[in-house]
């Protein structure tokens, strides 16, 4: 079995160290960033979720026309092989596809094969003192490209969006474009106004997290009143609540945003309610 300090990872058919884990310097997920990736969290050695994170890494290589080069079930057997080989029972598994190795040119080559690697990794999960406290974020404008549905490795701008979070000692950037709320650097971003949870539209502004159809049916299920609309800037600021929802922060509590207080400045019951019921879905899973 592999050790922490030396994972073993899936590389185009083998197995390997990740130290030894190497590819072409013509690869088009390194000249041009041309692929498509996909996280998915494994809680107690069972992946949550994986027929959605499965159909959006689907959707994402048709949209790019890079070739699906495994079944779903052959995508299923690889990255049970990357979790045996893992000591850690709760994981983040990761997946990407590129185009493969071709002469650089923008243009897609006539013939390549794509490479595929998995890794995995122990899941980041904030502390309770975390979700206790909440979290600081800040605002600024969204200048990424317009078709952010796609889950590209291309993230340029989300890293950008990262580091501003960092530089501003916040733990996320909550952006807008044209006035209305879109999403974070790296997770899908709600408010609560009078008990009703408002999240922005899934359309090609904002990645589609898995968590967005999971808040979904948990709303659902535990008769929280939901709507899915355009959320202007100033709405936010005046959010009885703001939250968090990704691979990595499950639900996660907004209390400031540019040092401004959200709500009364403490995490919310919306927020309680929906990370009780994510914690649920989790042990169901």
């Amino acid at each position: 079995m592999s050790t922490l300090a030396e994972p073993l990872v899936y590389l185009n058919g083998a197995m390997t160290p990740i130290a030894d884990a190497k590819v072409s310097v013509l690869d088009r997920g390194f000249i041009f960033g041309d692929g498509i990736y996909e996280v998915i969290p494994i809680y107690q050695r069972r992946l949550f979720r994986a027929k959605h994170h499965m159909a959006r890494l689907f959707r994402s290589l048709a949209s790019i026309s890079i070739p699906n080069p495994h079944s779903e079930a052959e995508w299923m057997a690889l990255i049970d092989q990357v979790v045996a080989a893992h000591p850690a029972d709760d994981q983040m598994v990761y997946l990407q596809v590129t185009r493969g190795v071709a002469k650089r040119a923008h243009a897609f080559p006539a013939d390549s094969t794509p490479t595929v690697f998995i890794m995995t990794n122990p899941i980041p999960l904030p502390s309770m003192a975390v979700r206790a406290a909440g979290v600081a974020c800040v605002s600024m404008e969204d200048k990424r490209w317009l078709r952010c549905e796609i889950k590209s490795i291309s993230l340029l701008g989300n890293v950008l969006a990262a580091q501003n979070a960092v530089d501003n000692n916040a733990v996320e950037s909550i952006q807008f474009r044209d006035g209305f709320l879109t999403e974070a650097s790296s997770s899908n971003v709600w408010i609560v106004k009078d008990g009703v949870l408002l999240g922005p539209p899934k359309d090609n502004l904002i990645l589609e997290g898995i968590r967005y159809g999971l808040i979904e049916e948990l709303c659902a299920a535990h008769a929280i009143p939901m709507r899915v609309r355009r959320i202007g800037r100033d709405e936010v600021f005046a959010a009885d609540e703001v939250l968090l929802t990704s691979a990595t922060k499950e639900v996660l509590p907004v209390v400031s945003l540019d040092g401004k207080p959200i709500g009364n400045g403490t995490p919310g019951p919306i927020y309680a309610k929906l990370y009780e019921a994510y914690q649920a879905a989790k042990a169901a899973a």
